[in-house]
């Protein structure tokens, strides 16, 4: 029996313009990209280090090569839950591991999951966080059918009213990325509801969530950075009615799966988001976004260029990735 062998990479990729949320700005997207081949075959996972959470490009290197006796030696997709934290290196390491699977044993990867066969989907464009009329420019250049605006300061609400003009037919959500008081949230939901918004995303800093308990908006709210895990769920009914989905979160396909299959027993609906990052990051996410609410699977589009091959978009409609990308048929 031919044992995996295992290959890490950094690999950066140039963001068009600067991609700015509420809490800081780049220019490139830091990826780590890890491959697992064996008998033949080669399974492909990307992941973006999240440096809100402490993590760095050298330090998920660490984390797997740490690891690499282990996963050289056979230890499974399975095993390796629990000798990883939730998080990035986890991520690129099980869905290198599911796409490899998918490649010895001749079944896609949706087929081994338990899903319904992929179709396209419609996922948003991100306006970056930038003046009310930068943003609404973009807006009316991309006329898209469902947009998300990052927002993050006093200019917030005419963010909003600047892109709703400039993009009257287009679905709105909007991400604060934490940046809000608990006062600003009931001061803006309103006026914003009246604007169309239909979603805020992560309005409070994590922790302070038990404030929205009992609070009657008139538009839905969505946990990110609040929700990594299934196990974050039951805390967050009664606060969120949405959760964002997001595999450097999880820590991969496997804990994503499980997180998409307990989130609607307890009947949240769901965003499947992304980091900015190449198609190979998107891939894995687009099978679970075959059950989301909301898709925001873009970052390839916020690229200079994307890896090739990539996931194929025509305007906002993406389509599942094919054999050469990931997770699809033997290769």
């Amino acid at each position: 029996m031919i044992l995996p062998r295992l290959a890490l990479y950094n690999e950066s990729f140039a963001i068009r313009g600067l991609f700015r949320l509420s809490r800081g700005a780049k220019k490139t997207a830091e990826t780590v990209r890890v491959e697992v081949s064996q008998d033949g075959c080669v399974g492909r996972g990307e992941a973006v280090p999240y440096r809100h959470y402490g993590e760095t490009v050298d330090g998920v290197m660490a984390q797997i090569e740490g690891r690499r006796a282990l996963i050289e030696s056979g230890t499974g997709r399975q095993a390796l839950q629990s000798l990883f934290p939730a998080g990035a290196a986890r991520n690129a390491l099980d869905c290198a591991l599911w796409d490899l699977e998918s490649a010895l044993n001749g079944q896609s990867v949706w087929q081994r999951a338990g899903l319904p066969p992929p179709h396209s989907v419609i996922t948003t464009y991100t306006l970056s966080l930038d003046s009310p009329s930068a943003m609404a420019r973009v807006a009316a250049e991309q006329a898209w059918p469902i947009l998300k605006l990052k927002l993050g300061d006093e200019a917030d609400l005419e963010r909003v009213q600047a892109v709703r003009q400039a993009a009257p037919g287009s679905r709105l959500v909007v991400d604060a990325n934490e940046a809000w008081s608990l006062a600003q949230l009931l001061a803006l939901a309103p006026p914003m509801a009246k604007l169309g918004v239909e979603l805020i995303e992560q309005p409070l800093p994590a922790g302070f969530d038990e404030s929205l308990r009992g609070l009657d908006l008139p538009v839905a709210l969505a946990a990110d950075e609040s929700f990594h895990t299934a196990e974050d769920l039951p805390g967050l009914a009664g606060l969120f009615q949405t959760v964002n989905i997001k595999l450097d979160k999880t820590g991969g396909f496997t804990a994503g799966l499980a997180a998409l299959n307990e989130a609607h027993k307890l009947g949240f609906e769901i965003m499947v988001g992304c980091m900015v990052a190449t198609s190979l990051s998107m891939a894995p996410a687009l099978l679970l976004a075959q059950k989301a609410k909301y898709v925001d699977l873009d970052g390839p589009l916020l690229l200079e260029r994307d890896r090739s091959p990539g996931l194929h978009y025509e305007g906002a409609r993406v389509y599942p990735p094919d054999q050469a990308l990931w997770g699809n048929s033997p290769r």
